[in-house]
């Protein structure tokens, strides 16, 4: 499996960017427009349809369709793992479906010096094997993009 990682600290109080990542209001907010995400349902983990935080067990099916290409494509978010305390946290998100054959992203966040640092670890396969990986969007720009964008909009929303 692949992984990537991405760091940043963003001038802002832990609990703030806590709160802004543990919705599906930031989701919408942090996923890049070339994505072209739309939230189709979402259950929380006792089978409720209205949310406020993304407990373990909570979830979303979603639909993207990458830079407006093809059909879109459906995936199952399901947050399998969450623990925080006052000045660290991280949230685990996999997904069944869409563009990915396996995905895994861990959203870690720290209360450091000067505000929060974010880190995401994704650890991914494409769909289709040596050719997903040569053909895939995702393989020809990759996620650096994908999460500059993130960090840079999470700044925005609460710098």
């Amino acid at each position: 499996m692949a992984t990537y990682e991405r760091s940043a600290v963003v001038a802002a109080p832990f609990e703030d960017v806590w709160a802004f990542h543990d919705s599906l209001e930031g989701l919408e907010a942090l996923t890049p427009d070339f994505v072209g995400l739309r939230i189709e349902s979402v259950e929380g983990p006792d089978g409720e349809r209205a949310i406020d935080d993304l407990d373990v067990g909570t979830r979303a099916t979603i639909s993207v369709r990458p830079f407006g290409v093809g059909p879109r494509q459906r995936v199952e978010t399901t947050i399998v793992e969450r623990e925080r305390d006052d000045e660290s946290g991280h949230f685990v998100d996999t997904f069944s479906g869409g563009p990915f054959a396996r995905w895994r992203h861990t959203h870690r966040f720290e209360a450091v010096e000067g505000g929060t640092q974010i880190t995401d670890h994704v650890e991914y396969a494409l769909r289709g094997g040596a050719v997903g990986r040569t053909l895939s969007p995702i393989a020809v720009v990759g996620f650096a993009p994908a999460f500059r964008d993130r960090h840079r909009r999470t700044a925005a929303h609460l710098e």
